[in-house]
């Protein structure tokens, strides 16, 4: 009977082949449209870990390869996005489409994962210290010295170690067969900061010409020369007292 509704008449037609790889086609070009911001994205990683513009032309004077690298790979991961959205959506450019964006995903997250290193150790300091704010008072045979040391990043298990010594009139060898004058093992806080502000009495013999002051990574295995070339180098500090 034509009047008597027919069972299924109201249900919509399976979709075809083709439009079955154009639904997938369309779901993977939203994914690759997500992995074009890579760059955007590692850049704001690095921003809210504290990674200024100073701080990155900093880390690539010193060629700092986490920053290298994360550009890099979120580059890779925005090229492959495009890529991806380049591919026509049939069954096998799907196929491919598909292996380009796990490879962008792969891509993307390394970006992410060497920005955070790269931010952190750009940041940090390398436990490098630094000695300011030097100060003499008195005469020679009863001074007052004092002086600052500062570190960021230092290890947990490590140490600043701080030493004082009074030399000749080059300024570089000690007047007391190198015996310190001073010496001190300063450890870093929870945040790996060591802040130091040192003052001690000190006389100089008529054969003394100045003070030497150094601080330097506590068994980082570095070299102790005030002139040696080294990323963990000491810092000397060496003034004439008249």
């Amino acid at each position: 009977m034509n009047g008597v509704p027919q069972r299924g008449g109201d249900r919509e037609p399976a979709p075809t082949h083709e439009e079955i790889q154009a639904r997938i086609g369309k779901r993977l070009d939203d994914v690759a449209k997500i992995l074009a911001g890579a760059l955007v994205a590692v850049a704001g990683v690095m921003t809210l870990l504290g990674l200024s513009s100073d701080i990155v032309f900093v880390a690539l004077n010193n060629e700092s390869w986490p920053i290298y690298v994360a550009s890099l790979c979120a580059i890779l991961a925005i090229v492959c996005s495009i890529v991806a959205l380049l591919v026509h959506p049939t069954r096998l450019g799907n196929l491919w489409e598909t292996v380009v964006l796990i490879l962008g995903v792969i891509f993307y997250m390394v970006a992410l994962s060497v920005a955070v290193i790269g931010a952190a150790k750009a940041a940090g300091g390398n436990g490098r210290p630094t000695i300011t704010d030097i100060k003499v008072d008195g005469p020679r045979s009863n001074m007052r010295l004092s002086f600052d040391v500062h570190a960021d990043g230092v290890e947990r298990g490590a140490g600043i170690e701080v030493y004082v010594t009074r030399v000749g009139a080059d300024l570089s060898e000690p007047v007391d067969d190198s015996i310190d004058d001073y010496s001190s093992e300063l450890r870093p806080n929870d945040k790996g900061v060591v802040e130091q502000r040192v003052r001690m009495p000190i006389s100089l013999p008529p054969q003394a010409g100045g003070i030497s002051i150094m601080a330097l990574n506590a068994g980082d295995g570095t070299q102790d020369e005030c002139g040696s070339h080294s990323q963990r180098g000491p810092t000397c500090a060496r003034f004439r007292i008249p």
